[in-house]
């Protein structure tokens, strides 16, 4: 066995020199992208899912979401489409996906806003409203903020 690697200049991480080529099986991707790639996808698919239930189906899920708020179902349900863009951009490492990621937090920021004055005006509402659009503001931002760090400031 060591023979064979005893003839090829090893370098790290799989590398193998071929002539005056280097040939790499080493990932660009660090961890972390791997990491808020996954989180973005499968947050994306399970929002989709979820909102889709109450907007589409009668019955146990809308019952269910009890005092739900409409335009922040229909804000969620799209915005999973877009969490699923962007999660492809950031496995890609694309710098509009960080851009799209940044998008998101602001969009979440301006409609948990509107959910802030729907509350104010005397309207129905679940508090797991208020606590869900929180989670998705602090997952985005962090996903934004190491997405800008990996991908932009790279």
């Amino acid at each position: 066995m060591e023979e064979i690697y005893g003839k090829l200049p090893l370098n790290s991480a799989f590398e193998v020199e071929k002539g005056n080529r280097m040939m790499s099986m080493k990932s660009d991707r660090s961890i972390g992208i791997w990491i808020i790639t996954s989180i973005a996808i499968v947050f994306g698919l399970l929002t989709i899912k979820s909102g889709g239930s109450v907007l589409f189906i009668d019955g146990t899920f809308r019952e269910e979401a009890g005092n739900y708020v409409p335009f922040v179902v229909w804000f969620n349900f799209l915005a999973g489409f877009v969490y699923l863009i962007a999660g492809g951009g950031l496995w890609k490492q694309k710098q509009w996906a960080v851009w799209v990621s940044i998008f998101i937090v602001v969009a979440t920021l301006v409609v948990f806003a509107i959910l802030g004055i729907h509350i104010l005006k005397g309207e129905l509402y679940e508090i797991r409203t208020i606590a869900a659009m929180s989670f998705r503001t602090i997952v985005w931002a962090l996903i934004a903020m190491f997405a800008y760090r990996k991908i932009i400031r790279q």
